[in-house]
């Protein structure tokens, strides 16, 4: 399949990889930054929260010491990062890159964040500390029913899609409406807009079979809670009684690992409920992969050594055209 690509602005290029979770992303990332010269941005909405390396399985500090690694740990749990507050750093990075002569490499498995990237976002005006607040704090005193029944008066198109359950994404559909009057799913229809990526730009996408995947993310998921500390990192931000609406909060493991440490679940429990989600979410994540990344080159290889070989000519004959 032709490379996805742009013409040429300035012969600067940009590689973008995509996959889903435990499709070995980040090890190629690395390899393709030391083949050719370039710089790893992340591309996960979860890694970029500070203090949850291990339950989002961002790199390693040997695997980030292996080249430069960008937009990694950059936020506080505390913080609140938007698509396109994203867009916007991860824009800033690939210009860096170019200044300094350096390969940007973007990865990560957001499919959103490929999306507006390349195409742009309808803008949803800002939300004022005042409206967030006030929401998350009634959401606090009188639990979700109080948020859902605000919404469906508010908006039902998008209290329609959502569950009583999904505190986040209740939340943001309530504060966009209340802030400026306007539903959430009328904002998401209007043209897209904001700044995208300009230069030229290589998309690649893992899409491996499906039972390796489930075992990898099983088999990677008992790891981090046996040996990795997954438990104590979320022991320690618990520690800070942050705000569980908030998106590091609700970071896959993050809430279940807090239901175990409370008593609410078992050991056994709290990780097959893990495995259960993970498998749910690389299914959703290889579904975009499908449906939005069609025009990747794409891969459905088992290791390094043969992503190198099916992905590294196409990055050749990228480069030779566009430069970096």
């Amino acid at each position: 399949m032709a490379p996805d690509q742009h013409t040429p602005q300035n012969g600067q290029a940009c590689i973008l990889l995509a996959g889903p979770t435990a499709s070995g992303k980040s090890a190629l990332a690395i390899s393709i930054a030391k083949e050719f010269n370039g710089v790893v941005i992340n591309g996960d909405s979860m890694q970029v929260y500070d203090g949850l390396r291990v339950i989002t399985a961002r790199p390693s500090e040997e695997e980030e010491a292996q080249c430069p690694h960008r937009l990694y740990g950059v936020l506080d749990p505390s913080d609140f990062c938007s698509a396109a507050r994203w867009r916007d750093m991860a824009l800033a990075e690939i210009h860096k890159c170019h200044e300094e002569g350096t390969l940007p490499i973007v990865v990560g498995g957001t499919g959103l964040y490929f999306e507006i990237l390349t195409k742009g976002i309808a803008e949803v005006p800002e939300i004022t500390d005042e409206v967030r607040g006030f929401l998350r704090d009634l959401q606090k005193r009188e639990g979700n029913e109080v948020i859902y029944k605000r919404l469906q008066e508010k908006d039902p198109e998008s209290a329609e899609k959502l569950n009583l359950g999904d505190t986040q994404r209740l939340l943001r559909a309530l504060e966009v409406v209340e802030q400026t009057g306007v539903p959430l799913g009328e904002w998401h229809r209007k043209s897209p807009e904001g700044l995208v990526l300009e230069t030229p730009y290589l998309h690649l996408a893992l899409t491996p079979d499906r039972e390796w995947l489930y075992d990898r993310c099983n088999r990677r998921l008992d790891w981090m809670i046996e040996e990795g500390g997954a438990i104590e990192e979320v022991r320690d931000i618990l520690k800070r009684d942050l705000d569980p609406a908030l998106p590091a909060m609700k970071a896959l493991g993050v809430p279940e690992i807090a239901d175990y440490l409370a008593g609410n679940l078992s050991k056994e429990a709290m990780l097959e409920r893990i495995k259960m989600m993970t498998r749910r979410y690389a299914k959703r994540q290889m579904t975009w992969v499908r449906n939005k990344m069609n025009a990747a080159i794409t891969s459905s290889a088992q290791d390094l050594e043969s992503f190198e070989a099916e992905f590294f000519p196409f990055i050749r004959r990228f480069l030779l055209t566009h430069g970096k």
